[in-house]
């Protein structure tokens, strides 16, 4: 196993001949840091929705009238490995009914089907996530979350995978020689410098990050995401691979909760392109893509009468229409009305009538004489509003 040395140097050294099973169970402590981060990940879970897709993997569906909220009887441990080794994170929650679990990684959820990690859980509550070969992209926090009717409980594992170009060796440089070229690892443990576990660095992971958009030109656009990383992270906005300055249409905030926000108002159509949100530490660098699509502008155009409705007479008895055409963008809505009175449905004798090509219809079967009057139409639609009157004369018929 690990030895300590000696020392103000000291440091945890593992022994290469040893298998890489005994090595991949080194454990050590997180340090306050790190703590933080990880109890603001199971804070955030056990309050957040889950993704109920039938894959989760339930420790059990047992179910008795006294519920028991979860609990972990043994919580996950924290590990320290070199890339390529094997480790399995293994934890025993108890609950009535048995909780479903559900395994996260930095936050995001882990799905059963991804090939890397295996997944399973026992009948007494022990559930496991295992991965045959760790890489340098495994390195972050493991949560598990015990789920059911009675409550939500969680527990976090610390990964901490080293680049294997530091297997078996001093961390140090030895005495009077200059230090070599920083691995990655290097940064990511800066403990091993001698610096104290609360300088340990871990590169930036985006909790929450935006997908592609579409935002109508002339309104408001808002990407928001949220990063995690020791130090705290740098942030750049790009478009097409070029820097984004802020100016007077596009801001750039960091909210009290960690939330950084691009904000262009107005979206303009040279807004639309590729945006990659670029997050940079000592530890390294990460960074996400989407496509912004502007929308054109809705053109906005006042209904106006194409024709217009014409004066009117018809022998009582007989059918009459009364007939005109309008357009508009959006479409207008119609309205009728007869003297002061309004039509605003139609009935078995007295119908209205509009088509996709404006044509607009009032028609009467069977006029009378109580027909007879001025009737108005009138076209409405956000731009502006038009209206036409005519007159309908019914004529007594002579026998």
């Amino acid at each position: 196993m690990a030895r300590r040395l000696l020392g103000a140097d000291s440091a945890t050294v593992f022994n290469v001949q040893e298998p890489e099973e005994e090595a991949a169970s080194q454990e050590y402590r997180v340090s306050s840091c790190e703590q933080r981060l990880i109890s603001e990940i199971e804070y955030r879970l056990e309050r957040s929705p889950v993704e109920e897709s039938g894959e989760e993997v339930p420790c059990g569906d047992a179910s008795v009238e006294s519920g028991v909220a979860p609990f972990f009887e043994m919580k996950l441990k924290h590990f320290k490995i070199f890339e390529g080794m094997p480790v399995t994170f293994t934890c025993r929650v108890t609950g009535n009914p048995k909780p479903k679990t559900y395994w996260f990684k930095d936050g995001k959820q882990i799905s059963p089907k991804n090939d890397h990690y295996s997944i399973w859980s026992d009948p007494d509550g022990t559930c496991s996530l295992h991965t045959a070969a760790s890489t340098l992209d495994d390195d972050g926090n493991y949560t598990i979350m015990a789920s059911s009717p009675q409550g939500r409980a969680s527990c976090t594992g610390r990964l901490m995978v080293q680049a294997v170009n530091q297997r078996g060796r001093s961390p140090r440089s030895p005495a009077g020689q200059p230090h070599g070229r920083r691995s990655r690892s290097r940064s990511r443990d800066s403990a091993d410098e001698g610096e104290p576990i609360q300088e340990r660095f871990f590169r930036p992971h985006f909790l929450q990050a935006p997908g592609d958009l579409t935002v109508q030109e002339g309104r408001l656009c808002r990407m928001d995401c949220k990063v995690s990383g020791l130090p705290t992270p740098d942030l750049s906005w790009l478009l097409d691979g070029k820097p984004i300055r802020q100016d007077s249409t596009h801001k750039m905030l960091v909210r009290e909760n960690g939330v950084h926000s691009l904000i262009i108002e107005p979206v303009t159509a040279q807004d639309a392109g590729i945006y990659t949100c670029m997050a940079t530490n000592r530890a390294g660098h990460n960074s996400f893509s989407l496509e912004l699509v502007v929308a054109a502008k809705e053109a906005y155009k006042p209904p106006v009468f194409l024709e217009k409705l014409q004066n009117t007479g018809v022998a009582d008895g007989f059918p009459v229409r009364l007939e005109c055409r309008v357009s508009g963008a959006p479409p207008p809505q119609i309205f009728w009305k007869k003297e002061n009175e309004s039509l605003t449905h139609s009935t078995d004798r007295v119908s209205l009538h509009q088509d996709n090509y404006g044509y607009v219809c009032l028609l009467i079967q069977g006029a009378t004489k109580d027909d007879a009057g001025w009737y108005t139409v009138s076209a409405k639609n956000e731009a502006g509003i038009v209206s036409c009157t005519a007159r309908l004369d019914v004529y007594i018929s002579q026998h």
